[in-house]
């Protein structure tokens, strides 16, 4: 079998005379609003008319750099550069979005070049990503040597809410030989966190000193606003950074709390807004006598993000501590409802999470219904394929990094062979009007892009390479 391989001076000839083009796809996509809508999912847009036009749009491109693309039902989509073997070294992204929340600068649906950086909802988190892939796949469609395998870019269009995407994937085709996801960090990371999330119902205490209660855009989002609607006076209540404080008439006053938002499982530098508010409100006595138990389990879930205060704390050798977060309250039937979010090692289960914090739930009045529990995912560090990877990587940046685990849930957990591969670099400095993925003024570095799409296409031609079961 004839060797695969490519030159750094291909690589830096063809990234620089199509980025153009690539920079004019990722705009197309950051346009379509794909945040899931089940409300008005038909047949054919299963999670709504969003996901759908960005499945669309993603596959029309595929279409137009020589690749046989594929809508199953829209559910999912993939694209082909056929090889000798049906075999696959496969990549998959997502077009889905979480909602964009507040305070943004630009407009999230409008991809801003600034300063060497590209601003707007999925810009990183995923659509930036997955148009490198397809354009990686492109330069051997180009290039017109038959590959060995088959590559296959596969488009997800239900990652940030339930996998169901992938669930379809799965229950209709053939896995990959081999997989990578380019939705988390160089240089590889060859396991992730197991996951939990629940919702804590209150009893119907709403109402009462405190009306109502709404913070955060996504369970698996750290909140950046979250607002209470309460029975007081704004001359009686006391200044607080960061919380506004305004009259909505009706003896009533509206309280805003201005937090930093980001990705649930990274709450490093990061604020919950919905923690700031009720602190403000414990502190100043803001809660009726039939509201305190909720109030006291929200200052338990709000009080640590390594999930200490309600007793889930964990750690092992593999992955890096236990997050848990609250990302979103809401005021529901006269209830508040409260979401939590924990990304857990192999030293705990999610069933042993459930165990602690349902008696908790319980003994402040709240009910616990378990939304996900998905169990650690990692792969063998080892094995060639993780390996090529991580040389690939290394040959490029001139690093000797080695594989990593990340709290994050990626598609790779969703099949046998797979790891996720980049693009975002750990301990990089951004500038602070650059946000992160799930949060406001959401950014990437254009040069970091560039970069990945030629690993990524050098990773391609070593994988080729291997002996791929």
């Amino acid at each position: 079998m004839e060797k695969i391989s490519v030159t750094k001076e291909e690589l830096e000839a063809y990234v620089e005379r199509v980025w153009p083009e690539v920079l004019a796809d990722i705009a197309t996509l950051v346009s379509i609003d794909s945040v899931e809508d089940l409300n008005a999912a038909a047949p054919g847009a299963p999670w709504g008319p969003g996901p759908k036009a960005a499945l669309d749009a993603t596959l029309n491109i595929a279409e137009r750099l020589g690749m046989e693309p594929h809508d199953c039902d829209g559910y999912i989509g993939y694209a082909d550069l056929p090889g000798d073997s049906q075999k696959q070294v496969a990549v998959i992204g997502h077009v889905d979005i979480v909602p964009v929340g507040v305070g943004w600068d630009t407009d999230p649906f409008t991809m801003v070049r600034k300063d060497g950086y590209l601003l707007g909802r999925g810009t990183l988190d995923d659509k930036g990503p997955l148009v490198l892939a397809l354009w990686a796949a492109h330069f051997f469609a180009e290039r017109g040597q038959k590959m060995p395998y088959t590559i296959r870019c596969i488009v997800g269009a239900n990652e940030e809410t339930g996998l169901g995407d992938v669930d379809y994937y799965n229950e209709h085709f053939e896995q990959p030989a081999f997989l990578f996801t380019p939705d988390a960090e160089f240089p590889v990371c060859c396991g992730e966190k197991g996951g939990f999330s629940a919702t804590f119902t209150s009893e119907p205490v709403a109402g009462g000193t405190i009306v109502e209660l709404d913070g955060g855009t996504a369970g698996n989002a750290i909140p950046a606003l979250a607002t209470a609607v309460i029975r007081a006076s704004v001359a009686d209540l006391p200044a607080a950074d960061n919380i506004d404080i305004e009259d909505a008439g009706d003896g009533l006053v509206k309280l805003t709390a201005h937090g930093i938002g980001g990705h649930a499982s990274l709450p490093e530098g990061t604020r919950n807004a919905i923690g700031m508010l009720v602190d403000y409100l414990w502190d100043n006595g803001l809660y009726s006598p039939d509201q305190a138990p909720f109030m006291e389990l929200e200052r338990l879930i709000m009080g640590s993000t390594d999930g200490s205060t309600l007793d889930i704390a964990a750690t092992d050798d593999v992955f890096e501590p236990l997050t848990c977060i609250g990302g979103t309250v809401r005021t529901q039937d006269g209830s508040f409802v409260q979401t939590i979010d924990s990304r857990f090692p192999k030293s705990i289960t999610g069933e042993e999470i459930e165990a602690r914090v349902r008696p908790l739930g319980e003994r402040y009045g709240c009910k616990l219904t378990v939304d996900l529990m998905l169990p650690p995912f990692y792969v063998d560090p080892s094995s060639p394929e993780i390996q090529t990877l991580i040389q690939t990587y290394n040959d490029h940046t001139g690093k000797n990094e080695k594989p990593f685990t990340i709290g994050g849930g990626t598609y790779a957990r969703e099949f046998k062979n797979a790891a996720s591969f980049g693009p975002e670099e750990r301990g990089v400095p951004t500038p602070d009007w650059v946000g992160p993925m799930h949060g406001a003024n959401e950014g990437v570095s254009e040069q970091l892009l560039r970069d990945s799409m030629a690993i990524y296409i050098d990773a391609i031609a070593r994988l080729m390479n291997l002996d791929l079961d």
